[in-house]
């Protein structure tokens, strides 16, 4: 099995921009809802998919393939898209998200050719990745495990207790991913449930900890690909990025967690992601 060939950080770039005007062509058709949170994580998912983990759109079961979860589900058109750039399901198929019968749900599903775990409810990615990780341990696999979520979802119990299981059984092969955007449904995550200092907390978890901008091509492609950074220890990337990124409109405006744009605010939107 050859491994997919690895992108260059220019085509990641441009990958990331597809991601995002497809995810708004998506949501917009659907009048669904989480526009913005898929383009806070298009470039975390354009570096992961694009240039740093092993997968066969060919064989999406292929056995040693890289793990990826999205904790953060709602998030899906992000995920959706990037799959469909890398071949996995024909990119006409984007247009039947969120239909009915359609295995393109608004939160993302495992029946999606290359989604490995269906997500919705927050706090389940990281849990469900260290049972991953332990299995490959433990059966002496070689590929890796990443976990995409949210800074809101870190208030759920969940993850911490994973965090605590991951580092006591040296999940090294295990790499979560924060989208430390600072906006969660209603608010900013500081005036919800405050998490900061988040480095030090993991550190003191037991965990491997980097600090990115999340919207760096060369330095997700370069953290990410490099882990484990640690023997023996599993590893985060925390990435700090901008909620709605790549629109200007929606760019650190908690009100389009949820809003759909309009055809106006849509042609706006993808022109300025470069849609001719």
């Amino acid at each position: 099995m050859t491994e997919p060939t690895i992108q260059t950080t220019e085509s990641t770039i441009q990958m990331a921009a597809a991601i995002r005007r497809d995810a708004l062509k998506m949501v917009h058709r659907a009048r669904a809802s989480h526009v913005a949170s898929a383009l806070s994580i298009a470039d975390i998912v354009a570096a992961l998919y694009g240039a740093v983990m092993s997968v066969d759109p060919a064989d999406p079961r292929w056995e040693e393939r890289d793990r990826f979860l999205l904790s953060k589900g709602h998030a899906c058109v992000a995920v959706y898209a990037a799959l469909a750039a890398r071949g996995f399901f024909p990119s006409e198929d984007l247009l039947t998200y969120g239909e009915d019968f359609s295995p393109l749900m608004n939160h993302i599903s495992h029946k999606v050719p290359g989604v490995e775990f269906s997500s919705g409810a927050l706090g389940h990615g990281l849990p469900f990745g260290a049972g991953k990780a332990l299995a490959a341990q433990r059966t002496g696999k070689a590929w890796r495990t990443f976990v995409l979520t949210s800074d809101g979802e870190w208030d759920e119990g969940s993850n911490w207790e994973a965090a605590l299981f991951a580092a006591h059984h040296h999940l090294d092969n295990l790499i979560a991913i924060v989208d430390a955007n600072d906006l969660q449904s209603l608010d900013t995550v500081g005036k919800t449930l405050g998490l900061e200092p988040l480095p030090e907390k993991f550190e003191a978890f037991g965990w491997a900890v980097r600090e990115v901008d999340g919207h760096d091509h060369a330095a997700l492609t370069r953290e990410l690909g490099s882990a484990p950074w640690e023997p023996g220890k599993p590893s985060i990337l925390i990435a700090r990025t901008t909620k709605g990124k790549g629109v200007s409109f929606m760019e650190n405006q908690v009100l389009w967690h949820y809003r759909n744009p309009d055809d106006e605010q849509l042609a706006t939107a993808l022109a300025e992601l470069g849609e001719p």
